[in-house]
C-alpha cells in the first residue's frame, strides 16, 4: 500500500526557511527540529532568496503583471481588426 506524500503549509515552510537564513543551527539540526529531511530545508532556503523581491512588489507587482496582460489582449484584438480591415478592403477594391 502506497503512503501519501505530507503536504506542508505556506507558514510552516515560512517559519522553516527563516531559521535557516537566521544561521544560528546547521540545516541537520533544524531539520531535526521541525522534523524534516535536511534538504527540504536547503530547497525551502534557496526558495525564500529567489522569490524574497515578489514580498516587496505588493500590489504593484499584481497591477503590471495585470495591466501587462491587458496590454497582450489589446493587441491581439488591435491584430484581428487589421485583419479584418485588410482583407474587407480588398473586397471592396475588386
Amino acid at each position: 500500500m502506497s503512503r501519501k506524500r505530507k503536504q506542508y503549509s505556506s507558514d510552516f515552510k515560512a517559519k522553516v526557511a527563516l531559521a535557516a537564513l537566521k544561521g544560528d543551527q546547521t540545516t541537520s539540526e533544524i531539520a531535526a527540529r521541525f522534523e524534516i529531511h535536511p534538504t527540504m530545508v536547503s530547497q525551502w532556503k534557496r526558495e525564500l532568496l529567489d522569490n524574497a523581491t515578489g514580498v516587496f512588489e505588493g500590489k504593484d507587482g499584481k497591477a503590471t503583471q495585470k495591466s501587462q496582460e491587458e496590454i497582450d489582449t489589446l493587441y491581439r484584438e488591435i491584430g484581428k481588426l487589421t485583419v479584418e480591415r485588410d482583407f474587407l478592403s480588398r473586397r471592396l477594391d475588386r
